[in-house]
Formats: C-alpha cells, structure tokens, sequence
C-alpha cells in the first residue's frame, strides 16, 4: 500500500467513526422533547414504588437493561435486572406485587419480552416501557411509555442497534438522576453505596480515620530547646512538629522547612528556644472533615501536614500528605 492510499484509508475511517458519532449525537440530542409528562409519570410511578425496580430486556436492550438497573441502584432506587428468557422459566418469581418494570425493546415486539406481558398484568404491577415504536404492543400494553425512538441507526447497513441503545442507555440516565435529585439522595448516601471504590474512600473517610493521636503526635512546648525539637520530628517521622502550651492548645507549627532556613542562618541548635522561631500563623482542621477536604486544604495553601485541633484549638492529632496517600485518598 502507497503512503497515498495509506492516508486515504485512514481518513476514511475517520470519517466513517465521526459519521457514527454525530448520528448518535444527534439522536440523544432529540431526546430533550422526549422529556415531557409521560416521563414525569414514569418517575412518580418509581417514586410510588415500595419494592424495587425491575428493568428486563433482550439481546442489546438487555444490556442496557443491565446497566440502568446498575445505575438506578447506585442513585437510591433499588433496582435489579432479570433476563426475559430466563424470567420465563422461573426468574419471574423474583417480581413481586410491590414493583414495578421498566422494560426496554425498540420494536416494542421482542418476543421474550412479550410473552411476560400476561404475568406482569396479572400481577398488577406498574410497568414502564421504554421504545421506539409507540404503536407497538410493548407500548401500547405499558402504564406508562417513553418514546427513545430514531431517525436513524449509525450501523451504514441500519441493522446493528447502535443510535437507539445509545438513547435508551441515555433516557435511563436522564430516569435515574432525575429520581436521584426527587429523593434528595446526596453525596454521603452515594459514598455508602459505593464503599469499596476510590469515590466512596473519598466522600466516606474523615479526617479522625487517618490522623496520628496520642504518642504519634509530634509536638514540643515553646521553651523546649530547638535540639531537642529536632529530635523530637526526627522520632515522630512527619517532618513537623505542633508547638504547645500546658494544656496542649496549639501556639504555632515548626516543618522541615523552618529547619533548613533556621540552619542557613547559624542559629546555635544548643541555646536557641523553639517558641523564638515559629510561625503561630498555622493551618488546622477538625477531625470530623472528610479526608479529601484536607487534601484540598493542603494544595491549596501549598503545605504537606495539618494540625488537627478542638474548638478549644486544642491539638488532638496530625495528618500529612503521606497519610493520604497511603489511604488512597490522592
């Protein structure tokens, strides 16, 4: 192949993929007048619902089914898949008369999926569809049906499900958040149900989970001499050390920092008293802080450690950058 024909062909899969891209784009951009009372209804329906949510679906549906149903899990409404084939020989069972479906086939005439019909009736349970077909027997058969239809499949040959997945996948997220935002469902409430990942580390650890207390906490009285201060970092390995009064609240902080310029300018380490060197401008926190607040609070005034202080700014810990690391909150 020619260094021309090379080039040729390349570009011609880069128009192939933006082709694909702007079709796909343009189909979930059409979904905006599709958010309209049948939606509304369909969130009140989910809202009303005192068991869970069961999303079912076939073949390319289902998995997008999957992935709503994992979505509306995670954003406070409980919610599972079940697969209509599976469902037909006895995974029906797990739908009770306190849910609702949500079921998903463009057609609207998927054959597993219709064949549940009978039972999700019999049961009385809500069921909402989603599809694009809004004469179909799927939609006509539903409580309530959302319209994901489109213009046009991004498969050139129009038969892979490709733009109406997309728009299902993105009407499940619109679903979803939408419900999150009416449940009040917050940040702590996502931590919580994400406990094993970095987000959940992120929005569950607090300050008081990581910091140094007791014994581990580096900190000297200001008449201590500055030999001794300098042992008392090199013991405790934090590369600072808090500076205290009697009753342990906080005069000032002394880093690895102070140290470098204290030596640069001859101070004799024997004679020099610790409270004649400090800065008493510090910065704190309180142990209830989440972690990732402390990170915040350290890049943004540049330094690598927090005292960790009282309302009475009594010093109860410390936290440096290397704790944070270690508990992968960075």
């Amino acid at each position: 192949m020619s260094k021309n024909d090379l080039q040729q062909e390349l570009q011609k899969l880069i128009d192939l993929g933006t082709a694909v891209i702007k079709i796909e784009t343009a189909a979930v951009a059409e979904l905006a007048d599709r958010i309209d009372k049948n939606f509304a209804r369909a969130c009140m329906q989910i809202l009303a619902c005192k068991g869970r949510t069961v999303v079912i679906g076939m073949g390319k549906s289902g998995h997008i089914g999957n992935k709503i149903a994992a979505t509306l899990a995670s954003t406070g409404t409980p919610a599972f898949f079940v697969h209509p084939g599976e469902a037909s020989h006895g995974d029906l069972g797990m739908i009770t008369k306190d849910d609702v479906v949500i079921a998903l086939s463009n057609s609207g005439e998927t054959d597993e999926v219709i064949a549940l019909l009978p039972v999700i009736k019999r049961l009385n349970v809500p069921l909402i569809a989603l599809t694009g077909k809004p004469d179909s027997t799927l939609a006509k058969a539903a409580t309530v049906n959302i319209n994901v239809s489109v213009t046009q499949e991004a498969c050139p040959l129009g038969l892979a499900p490709t733009s109406s997945t997309t728009a299902a996948l993105a009407m499940g997220d619109a679903l979803a958040i939408a419900l999150l935002e009416a449940r009040g469902f917050s940040a702590d409430d996502f931590a919580l149900a994400h406990p094993g990942g970095m987000l959940g580390r992120r929005l569950l650890l607090h300050v008081n989970d990581i910091m140094h207390t007791g014994a581990d906490i580096p900190k000297v009285g200001e008449s201590t001499l500055l030999k001794d201060t300098l042992l008392e970092m090199t013991q405790k390995g934090l590369g600072t050390t808090a500076v205290v009064d009697s009753g342990d609240h906080v005069i000032g902080i002394f880093t690895d920092g102070d140290v470098r310029r204290t030596l640069d300018n001859g101070i004799d380490i024997h004679k020099t008293r610790i409270g004649d060197l400090i800065s008493r401008r510090f910065k704190s926190i309180s142990k209830d802080e989440l972690a990732v607040t402390a990170l915040a609070r350290m890049e943004e005034f540049k330094i690598n450690a927090l005292l960790v202080t009282d309302d009475q700014n009594k010093l109860i810990g410390i936290l440096n950058m290397h704790d944070l690391l270690r508990a992968r909150v960075v």
